[in-house]
C-alpha cells in the first residue's frame, strides 16, 4: 500500500488506466440507454450532436457536412414520427456547430486584419525618426516635477518638487526647487529644515554613507529665481561638492516644515564624472534616398554602442519629430546620423527650415550599475536646416528585413482565417453557390 502523500508507482497507474478503458464505455452506454428512455430509440443522435460541438481550442478540426450520417432514422417499431424528432435535433445541432465555427473564425479574421493594419501603420516610419505627437514625453529634456503629501498625517499640505535636470556630467550643476501648497493649489508656509546629498542606497547596499549637507535658500541667490516667493532652491555640483570621481545615482534628501507639520522627500540624479565622448557642435545635412540626414560631429573617447537623441521643431518652434541614433562607434572623430524620414516630412508637412535642439547621448554599458556613461547635452537650438521643397522627399514607407518578415507572418494569419471561413461556407448546404 502506498503511503499517503507519495506518488503512485507506474504499475498501479497503468492498472487504473486499464480499468478506466473498460468502465468508461460501459458507463456511457448505460447513460445513453437511460437518456433514450430504455433503448426505445437509437442513441446515435446524441452521440452525433456531441461530436459536432464547438472546440474553440482547435477551430480547424475536420467537420462533417450536415445532413449526413444518422440524421433520418426510424424507431424500432418503424414509426416515422420519432425519427423526425431525432432528425430535427441533429440538424439543429449541426447548424449551431457550423454557426459557432463561422463566428469564431470571423472574429479571428477581424482580429488578424486589425493587427496587420496596426503594425503596418505603426512602422511606416523607421524607429529612429518618429513624429512628435507619438512621443510627447520625449520632446523635452528631463526636468521632473511632482506633487506629494507633506506627510501621511497631514495630507492637506502638498509638497511641490522640481529639478532642472536628471542627467549631470562633469562640472555641471543641478538645481532643486521645493514649495508647499494646499489642496486648492494656494501657497502655504514652507521651509526646508535640512538637506543632504549622498550615494543612492541601492548602490551602497542600503547604507547612507558620508552625506554632504546642502543649503536650500529663498533669497534670490545661488540659483534661486526670486527672493521671498516661498520656493526654496538648492544647488548640487557633484564634482565640487564631494563626488568628483563618483559614477551613478546620487540622492538628495530634504526635510520640510509647513506650520506645525514636517515631512521628507528626495530627488535623484544620474552623474557621470567624465563623459565618454563629446559633441563637436558641427552639423552637416545631406539629402539621401528621399530623406534628410543630419550628421553630428562627435569626438569618441571610449569605443562602444552610443545612443543619441534630438528634437526637431518647425520654423515657428512647433515640435515636429524625435530623431535618434543607436550604433557602435570607434574611438576618434566620428559622425552620428539623425534621419529626418521623407514620408514623415510629407505626412506631417512641417514649415521649413527645421531646427534641431536639445541633443543628448550616452555610451551604453553591457553590464553594471549604472548602465550608461553620459555625454554633455547640447541644450537649446543646435542647427537650422536649409529650406526644401516637398518634391525632394520620398513617399515610400520604411522597409527592412524585419518589417517584411512581420508583415508576412501577420498576412499569413489573415489568409488562414479567410481560408477557414471559405471552407465553412463550402460545407454549408444552405449557402448559395459562388458564381464563376
Amino acid at each position: 500500500m502506498t503511503a499517503p502523500g507519495t506518488v503512485p508507482p507506474p504499475v498501479s497507474r497503468f492498472r487504473r488506466a486499464l480499468w478506466a478503458l473498460v468502465l468508461v464505455p460501459v458507463a456511457l452506454g448505460m447513460l445513453g440507454w437511460w437518456w433514450m428512455g430504455g433503448g426505445g430509440a437509437s442513441s446515435a443522435a446524441p452521440a452525433r450532436a456531441s461530436s459536432d460541438s464547438v472546440d474553440e481550442a482547435s477551430p480547424g478540426a475536420p467537420m462533417e457536412a450536415p445532413g449526413k450520417g444518422g440524421d433520418a432514422r426510424l424507431t424500432a417499431s418503424g414509426q416515422q414520427g420519432t425519427g423526425a424528432v431525432v432528425k430535427a435535433g441533429a440538424g439543429d445541432a449541426a447548424d449551431a456547430d457550423l454557426e459557432a465555427r463561422r463566428s469564431l473564425w470571423a472574429q479571428r479574421l477581424e482580429r488578424a486584419k486589425r493587427t496587420l493594419d496596426t503594425y503596418v501603420a505603426a512602422t511606416r516610419y523607421p524607429p529612429e525618426s518618429r513624429p512628435s505627437r507619438e512621443q510627447p514625453d520625449q520632446m523635452d529634456l528631463a526636468e521632473p516635477e511632482r506633487t506629494r503629501p507633506l506627510s501621511r498625517d497631514n495630507t492637506d499640505v502638498q509638497l511641490k518638487l522640481k529639478q532642472d535636470r536628471v542627467f549631470v556630467v562633469g562640472d555641471e550643476a543641478v538645481h532643486f526647487f521645493v514649495s508647499c501648497e494646499d489642496a486648492q493649489h494656494a501657497p502655504r508656509p514652507c521651509q526646508v529644515v535640512s538637506a543632504s546629498a549622498h550615494e543612492a542606497e541601492h548602490m551602497t547596499g542600503g547604507v547612507v554613507s558620508s552625506p554632504v549637507p546642502l543649503a536650500f535658500l529663498d533669497n534670490g541667490s545661488a540659483g534661486d529665481p526670486l527672493a521671498g516667493d516661498g520656493i526654496y532652491t538648492g544647488k548640487l555640483q557633484p564634482s565640487k561638492q564631494g563626488f568628483p570621481m563618483f559614477s551613478g545615482t546620487l540622492r538628495v534628501d530634504v526635510r520640510v516644515r509647513s506650520g506645525q507639520s514636517e515631512g521628507s522627500a528626495f530627488f535623484d540624479i544620474l552623474y557621470t564624472p567624465s563623459p565618454p565622448a563629446l559633441f563637436t557642435g558641427q552639423v552637416r545635412e545631406v539629402l539621401e534616398g528621399g530623406s534628410l540626414q543630419l550628421y553630428l560631429g562627435i569626438q569618441v573617447r571610449k569605443a562602444g554602442r552610443y545612443v543619441v537623441a534630438g528634437r526637431l521643431d518647425d520654423e515657428s518652434g512647433v515640435p515636429f519629430a524625435h530623431v535618434s541614433f543607436n550604433e557602435e562607434l570607434k574611438e576618434g572623430l566620428q559622425e552620428v546620423k539623425l534621419t529626418v524620414f521623407g514620408k514623415l516630412v510629407l505626412d506631417e508637412v512641417p514649415t521649413f527650415p527645421l531646427k534641431l535642439r536639445d541633443v543628448e547621448g550616452f555610451l551604453l554599458k553591457e553590464s553594471g550599475d549604472p548602465d550608461r556613461e553620459l555625454m554633455t547635452s547640447l541644450r537649446g537650438y543646435v542647427h537650422t536646416t536649409a529650406e526644401y521643397a516637398a518634391s525632394v522627399f520620398s513617399s515610400a514607407e520604411w522597409d527592412s528585413e524585419e518589417r517584411r518578415r512581420y508583415v508576412g507572418e501577420l498576412t499569413h494569419d489573415v489568409d488562414e482565417a479567410q481560408h477557414q471561413l471559405d471552407l465553412l461556407a463550402a460545407a454549408d448546404p444552405k449557402a448559395e453557390p459562388k458564381k464563376p
